[in-house]
């Protein structure tokens, strides 16, 4: 996490317009439960610096993004349930008997 807040700095220094720069990662683990694993804190201000889960998702499409995305993901999960569990269960046949 240093080199990446390093890394946020040095693009900092070098812009010449106004963006933002930010560390992201698309998926929170511990949903519904903030993220707060140790490499995060005190390194990175989080909202500004480290978007992850719904911040980042919300802040690529605008609010309620995340929710519409997990609705979205829900709905297909469920339609297409049995073709996923079997899918998977013809890979891990594959992986284990090769």
């Amino acid at each position: 996490m240093k080199k990446s807040k390093t890394k946020l700095l040095e693009w900092v220094a070098r812009r010449r317009s106004p963006i933002k720069i930010f560390l992201a990662f698309p998926y929170n683990p511990y949903h519904p439960q903030p993220y707060e694993r140790f490499t995060e804190q005190g390194v990175l201000d989080r909202g500004k610096e480290f978007l992850i889960g719904k911040e980042y998702w919300n802040f690529l499409g605008g609010e309620n993004t995340f929710e519409e995305l997990f609705t979205l993901f829900d709905d297909v999960g469920k339609k297409f349930k049995e073709k996923i569990q079997s899918k998977i269960k013809e890979v891990a046949r594959a992986k284990m008997s090769g």
